[in-house]
């Protein structure tokens, strides 16, 4: 009986949570394409999943600490999805939220609940 209250309190709690999944993603990854015609094997960019619902949350204002001549920004950004949705390392994630379109990497394990994931971002570089 008190286990099948909490699970109908984890998913109301996993219902709330998308309910704030105002965004979508996109997930990339590097992986080994064979050319039918040249039979040449490269590494492509691939898209793993697409238009994802997710939410995109920073935390922290924006600061410069400008020490001489360098500045450095220091902003927690972290991504909200499903808890099923994989996300390998190394990927490309292109989230749109508001309007706006920004690729980002995973900067760390994420954080999986039975409700959701937490994925720490940064900004995209390029593929490692």
């Amino acid at each position: 009986m008190i286990a099948e209250a909490i699970k109908q309190a984890q998913k109301m709690h996993r219902t709330v949570i998308e309910q704030t999944y105002d965004g979508t993603c996109t997930i990339y990854s590097l992986q080994d394409v064979k050319d039918p015609e040249t039979k040449i094997t490269e590494q492509k960019e691939v898209t793993l999943l697409g238009d994802v619902p997710c939410h995109l949350s920073f935390s922290g204002a924006v600061t410069a600490d400008g020490t001489g001549t360098s500045t450095d920004v220091k902003q927690e950004i972290k991504l909200f999805l499903a808890p099923e949705v994989p996300v390998p390392p190394g990927s490309r994630i292109e989230v749109t939220q508001r309007g706006t379109t920004e690729s980002y990497s995973k900067s760390g394990k994420p954080a999986v609940y039975s409700s959701h994931k937490e994925i720490l971002l940064e900004l995209w570089k390029e593929y490692a």
